[in-house]
């Protein structure tokens, strides 16, 4: 890595390691991934620096070199709906703060120069860190519809909490939920799921109250009442996040994880002069497990699981 820098250098750019490296770095934990950004040199500069890089990606240059990945500072500017519809600048030109202005949160927002270790912390993520908030970066967060899923997804994975503006800009990306693919919200779904406390994932997305756009069927337990003999938790929504979290302190399976989520799907069908009983909510169960894997893209051993749970769970106290 220090030939790459000393090069880099002598050409007159810099390098720094970037993004979420930073950030598991200041928490004390081994980073998931490293990225780097090139910042002021050109793309063709970088090239004729290092020609074994294998340089990949259609709408800006990403350059795999000694295992690593190494993009060009830049810009980016909505151009559209979704997440996909922008306009990328790089050059050499684009200063680091620029470069990380365009990212979504200020945990994330931090750059470490590889020469001399400074950290660049424009937006005060490391701060943002010691306190155990997760805040939007500026307001080109609502550029980017997959960040509403991204903060409920990192307030997981780090249990912190989100601060209220955040959980407005999240309320007004709403109406673009809907452009975004099932694999992406897979993605982030499957990482919140990997935690020690999912429900975290469904309590950040109904406070921004945008869980019915691809959780409607988890939405729909809000409130629905159950015999308090039973479930003195409340709802049924409050039993199975309390249920998945519980099931997630006994197994890093991930279908069963999903299994025990969905099990009581079909209570959001009962009629509420039926409330606190749920006659038949484990057949129908099945079909919104169905619908919900559908949505979302889960893999096919998940929608298996979570129709048996449907199912059969009424089952389990006669064993």
């Amino acid at each position: 890595m220090n030939e790459i820098i000393e090069k880099i250098e002598k050409a007159g750019g810099k390098l720094y390691l970037v993004g979420g490296a930073v950030r598991d770095e200041l928490l004390g934990q081994k980073a998931e991934d490293e990225d780097y950004c090139v910042v002021g040199i050109s793309k063709e500069s970088f090239k004729e620096l290092f020609p074994e890089a294998i340089e990949r990606g259609k709408a800006f240059a990403v350059f795999d070199l000694d295992g690593k990945e190494f993009a060009m500072a830049r810009t980016e500017s909505k151009i559209g709906m979704g997440h996909k519809a922008f306009n990328i600048e790089t050059g050499k030109h684009i200063t680091i703060e620029q470069d990380l202005e365009r990212r979504d949160l200020t945990i994330n927002a931090m750059a470490k120069e590889l020469s001399t270790g400074k950290l660049i912390d424009p937006f005060n993520g490391k701060k943002d860190l010691g306190n155990r908030i997760i805040r939007a970066t500026s307001s080109k967060f609502k550029e980017d519809p997959l960040r509403v899923y991204r903060v409920a997804r990192f307030a997981t994975k780090l249990e912190f909490t989100v601060e209220e503006r955040t959980i407005q800009w999240m309320k007004e990306l709403k109406e673009e939920l809907s452009s975004l693919s099932k694999e992406r919200v897979f993605c982030e779904f499957r990482k919140a799921l990997q935690a020690n406390r999912p429900s975290i994932f469904f309590e950040v997305l109904r406070k921004a109250q945008v869980l019915d756009i691809h959780f409607k069927e988890i939405s729909d337990l809000i409130g629905v009442e159950q015999p308090i003999k039973y479930h003195p938790e409340g709802d049924a929504y409050n039993h199975t996040m309390q249920a998945l979290d519980t099931v997630c302190k006994l197994t890093k399976d991930e279908k069963i994880r999903y299994a025990t989520l969905v099990h009581d799907l079909g209570k959001g069908l009962t009629p509420k002069e039926e409330y606190p009983h749920h006659y038949g909510h484990d057949k129908a169960g099945v079909k919104l497990v169905k619908e919900l894997s559908k949505r979302i893209g889960t893999p096919k051993n998940w929608k298996k699981s979570g129709k048996i749970a449907a199912e059969e769970h009424m089952r389990g106290r006669h064993f």
